[in-house]
C-alpha cells in the first residue's frame, strides 16, 4: 500500500500536544509551526482523521518546491502526477496562502496552480475543453513561505472539532479540539474526578467523557477523503470498527458540568445526549462560588467568560476572584482556567505553577495551571 506524506494542521500552541498524540498512535513525527508531519498509508490516513482529538485537518503533502516566480510555480505544479489524486470529474478548488515571499499576490498564486494542475490532466486525460467539476470534491491549497512552496490535499473536509455532536451552542463556544488540548494539558486521570465550573454548551465535560471511554472523536461524522474514488469503503468500514472495539464503556467516570444559566444546562444535556454519553456525565445549573466537594485529587478544568468588552470585565473579576476563594482550600486538586485576562492570578489570589500561551481562535489566551500533588500510594 502506498505511503504519503501527512501532515496534522493544528492551532498555534497545540502542535506538540498534536505531536503527542501521534506518538501515542505509533507514528514517528516532526513538530513545525502550525503542523505535524508524518508517514502513512490510506489506512492511517482514515486512522488519524478517526483519533486525533487536537488537530484541525489531515492532509497530504502532494509535493513541495522552491518558486520566486509565476512560471517556475507554474512548471512545477505541471510536472507533479495530479492523476494519481484527481480523477477527470473532480472538483479541485484551490485555496492559497503566502508569508514572506517573492510570489505574495495569492490570487494570482491560486490561478497560476489551478491552470497548471488543468494543464497537466488535459494531457493525461486527452481532453481539450473545461473539465466538469462534476464528481467528488478535492479541496487543494498551495501555501508558500520564505519562497518554499507546499502543495496539499484535505483529506479532512470540515475541521476535525466538528465531531457531529453539537445539537446546540451558547455564545462563543469553545471548539472542541481545544477543549481536548486543555484535558490532555491537565493530565487528568479517568479515574478521578473531573469538574467544569462553567460549562455552557458541556464541551469539556463531554470531551472528558470521550477521552474517559476511548471513544474516537471522528466516529460519529465524515470526512471528505470517503467519497474519494481511490479510497475503498471496505478500508473505512475496517478502521471504524478497530476504532469502535477500543472503545470502554466498562469504566466508571466522575465527571460534572455546572452552569449558572439554565438554559446552557439544558443544551449540555442535549449535546451529550447525542454522542450518547448522557449517562456519563452529571449536569448541574449551580454559580462556580457555590461548588463544594469531600472528594480528593480531582481535575477542575475551566473556560470561563474573559471580559473582553470594559463593561463585562468588573463582574468577570469578580468570577476570577470566587473561584480563587473556592478552589484554594482544595489542595490536592489540580486547577487549569483558560482566560484572555493576563491579570487572571492577581484576582485569583493565587500565582499559577505555568502559564501557557494559547489561541482561542484568533484571540490571545493563557491557560493558569495549578498543578495537584503527587497521589500517595
Amino acid at each position: 500500500m502506498k505511503t504519503y506524506n501527512l501532515i496534522a494542521t493544528a492551532a498555534a500552541g497545540i502542535e506538540s500536544i498534536v505531536g503527542n498524540e501521534l506518538r501515542h498512535l505509533g507514528y514517528d513525527v516532526q513538530v513545525e509551526n502550525s503542523r505535524v508531519r508524518y508517514h502513512g498509508t490510506i489506512e492511517d490516513i482514515i486512522w488519524t482523521n478517526l483519533w486525533l482529538r487536537t488537530a484541525d485537518r489531515v492532509k497530504i503533502v502532494v509535493s513541495e518546491f522552491e518558486a520566486r516566480s509565476f512560471e517556475e510555480l507554474f512548471n512545477k505544479t505541471e510536472r507533479v502526477a495530479w492523476e494519481d489524486y484527481l480523477p477527470m470529474d473532480a472538483a479541485f478548488p484551490v485555496e492559497g496562502k503566502s508569508q514572506k515571499s517573492i510570489l505574495h499576490h495569492v490570487p494570482s498564486v491560486q490561478s497560476i496552480v489551478k491552470k497548471a494542475i488543468v494543464a497537466k490532466l488535459s494531457a493525461v486525460y486527452h481532453r481539450r475543453t473545461r473539465f466538469p467539476e462534476t464528481g467528488a470534491k478535492y479541496p487543494l491549497e498551495v501555501s508558500i513561505n520564505k519562497n518554499h512552496v507546499m502543495l496539499t490535499l484535505d483529506t479532512s473536509g470540515t475541521s476535525l472539532f466538528k465531531r457531529g455532536y453539537r445539537v446546540a451552542k451558547g455564545e462563543a463556544p469553545l471548539k472542541e479540539n481545544m477543549a481536548a488540548a486543555l484535558i490532555l494539558l491537565a493530565h487528568w486521570y479517568p479515574e478521578r474526578p473531573f469538574v467544569d465550573p462553567v460549562c455552557g454548551s458541556g464541551t469539556l465535560p463531554i470531551e472528558a467523557a470521550m477521552i474517559g471511554r476511548n471513544i474516537a472523536p471522528g466516529f460519529n461524522r465524515d470526512f471528505i477523503c470517503e467519497t474519494w474514488d481511490w479510497i475503498p469503503a471496505n478500508i473505512s468500514e475496517k478502521m471504524r470498527a478497530k476504532a469502535d472495539e477500543l472503545a470502554d464503556y466498562d469504566r466508571t467516570l466522575d465527571i460534572t458540568g455546572y452552569d449558572i444559566d439554565g438554559r446552557m444546562i439544558e443544551i449540555a444535556r442535549q449535546n451529550a445526549a447525542e454522542v450518547g454519553l448522557a449517562d456519563d456525565i452529571t449536569f448541574k445549573q449551580m454559580a462556580a462560588k457555590d461548588f463544594k466537594t469531600d472528594k480528593t485529587y480531582g481535575t477542575i478544568v475551566a473556560n470561563p467568560p474573559y471580559g473582553e468588552r470594559l463593561s463585562d470585565q468588573e463582574q468577570v473579576r469578580q468570577l476570577y476572584h470566587q473561584m480563587g476563594t473556592t478552589y484554594r482550600p482544595l489542595k490536592t486538586w489540580g486547577k487549569y482556567i483558560l482566560t484572555s485576562d493576563l491579570e487572571f492570578e492577581k484576582f485569583y489570589g493565587q500565582k499559577a505553577d505555568k502559564r501557557r500561551k494559547l489561541y482561542n481562535g484568533s484571540l490571545r489566551t493563557d491557560l493558569f495551571q495549578y498543578w495537584a500533588p503527587r497521589k500517595q500510594k
